[in-house]
C-alpha cells in the first residue's frame, strides 16, 4: 500500500485499537476530496480527521427532502422497519428503547406500533421537526454527548449512524452508560468487508466523504467488546429501498445524462429530496400492489442475507458486566 502523506497524519488516531503511531497507518484509497486509511494494528478503515474538517452535508436534509418525505406512503416505511424489529425481537420482545438519529422517525413509529416504549434524539432540524410535528413522536432535537445521563434504556438503536460519528469509541461509550445492564445495542452499518464493498473498491457507492468510518466483522466486535457490549449475532443487510434510491436512480441518471461516470460520480449528482421523490414513485400503488411488493421484498431480503449477500450488516450486542 502508498504511503500516507504527512499533512494526513493531523490528529490520526485508531477509534478501535487506539492506535496512534502514523507509521502504523497506509493508504488504502485516495479520492478526488478525500482518501480512507487502514490501521495496520487492528485492520479498522477510515478517513483521517484531516479530511473530516471539510464534511459539508449540503441539500442534506432540507426543507425540499421533508416535502418529499412527507408525499411519501408511511405505510411502506413502517413495514420495512418491521423487518428490522424481527431481528430485534429474536433478543428482546419489549421495553424502553431509545432510538439515536432519529431520522424520519418511522422506525420509532413502527416500534410504537409493536408495544416499544420508544424515545429518540436527531440533532438535524428538519427529521427533528417532522418526527416532532408530522408523527407526533417524542423525539428532543439535542447534542447526544450532552444528554443526561440518568436516562436508562433496555435497548439502543444506531441505524445508519455509526459511520458518520468522528468519535465513534467515545460515542460507544456514552451509548454504554444510557444502557441499562443485560441491555441491548443494535446497530446497521456498511459492511466494509462486505462482497460488494470487496468488488467495487473505491467505487462503493457507500463510500464518500459523510462516512468517516468503515467497520468490518472483526472491527465492529472489537470496538464494541471496548465498551462493554458483547456481540451475539450479525446478520447481512439488503434494503431494497437503499437500491432504488442509491443503485437504481443512478444507473438511470447516468444512462439519460449519457455521460461516461461511475456509479459514485452519479451519485453524487443526486440530492436527498431527487431520492425521495423516485422512491415515492414505487409507493404510491394501489394497496394490493404494495402489499405484493413488500411480501416479495421481505423473501428477498431474507434470502439474500441467509446467504451473506449484501453490503450493510445489522448487529446486536449485549451490555456485559465489566471484569
Amino acid at each position: 500500500m502508498p504511503v500516507l502523506q504527512k499533512k494526513f497524519t493531523e490528529d490520526l488516531s485508531c477509534c478501535v485499537c487506539g492506535n496512534k503511531d502514523p507509521k502504523a497507518f497506509e493508504l488504502k484509497y485516495e479520492k478526488e476530496k478525500f482518501s480512507v486509511v487502514v490501521c495496520q494494528t487492528c485492520g479498522f478503515t477510515f478517513i483521517p480527521p484531516y479530511f473530516r474538517k471539510r464534511i459539508e452535508y449540503t441539500q442534506y436534509k432540507n426543507l425540499a427532502v421533508t416535502e418529499a418525505v412527507r408525499a411519501g406512503n408511511n405505510w411502506v416505511k413502517i413495514q420495512r422497519h418491521k423487518l428490522r424489529f424481527k431481528f430485534i425481537q429474536k433478543f428482546i420482545k419489549k421495553g424502553k428503547l431509545f432510538d439515536l438519529g432519529a431520522g424520519w422517525g418511522h422506525f420509532m413509529l413502527a416500534g410504537k406500533e409493536l408495544g416499544f416504549d420508544v424515545y429518540g434524539v436527531e440533532i438535524s432540524e428538519q427529521p427533528y421537526l417532522y418526527c416532532v410535528n408530522d408523527l407526533k413522536l417524542p423525539v428532543d432535537h439535542i447534542d447526544f454527548f450532552e444528554m443526561d445521563e440518568s436516562k436508562k434504556f433496555d435497548l439502543i438503536t444506531l441505524w445508519d449512524v455509526l459511520e458518520h460519528i468522528d468519535k465513534a469509541d467515545e460515542f460507544l461509550a456514552k451509548c454504554a452508560k444510557l444502557t441499562n445492564p443485560n441491555g441491548y445495542l443494535f446497530i446497521q452499518v456498511p459492511q466494509i468487508d462486505s462482497y460488494f464493498a470487496k468488488r467495487h473498491k473505491d467505487n462503493w457507492k457507500m463510500m464518500g466523504l459523510d462516512h468517516v468510518n468503515y467497520f468490518g466483522k472483526d472491527t465492529i466486535r472489537k470496538i464494541l467488546a471496548k465498551n462493554g457490549f458483547e456481540v451475539l449475532k450479525i446478520k447481512s443487510s439488503f434494503e431494497i429501498k437503499l437500491f432504488i434510491m442509491y443503485t437504481l436512480l443512478p444507473i438511470i441518471t447516468r444512462f439519460k445524462n449519457k455521460k461516461k461516470q461511475s456509479l459514485g460520480e452519479a451519485n453524487m449528482e443526486i440530492n436527498s429530496a431527487q431520492r425521495q421523490r423516485y422512491f415515492n414513485k414505487f409507493t404510491s400503488r394501489p394497496i394490493w400492489q404494495l402489499k405484493l411488493f413488500v411480501f416479495i421484498h421481505n423473501i428477498l431480503y431474507n434470502i439474500l442475507s441467509f446467504f451473506n449477500i449484501g453490503e450493510e450488516m445489522m448487529v446486536a450486542a449485549k451490555k456485559i458486566k465489566p471484569k
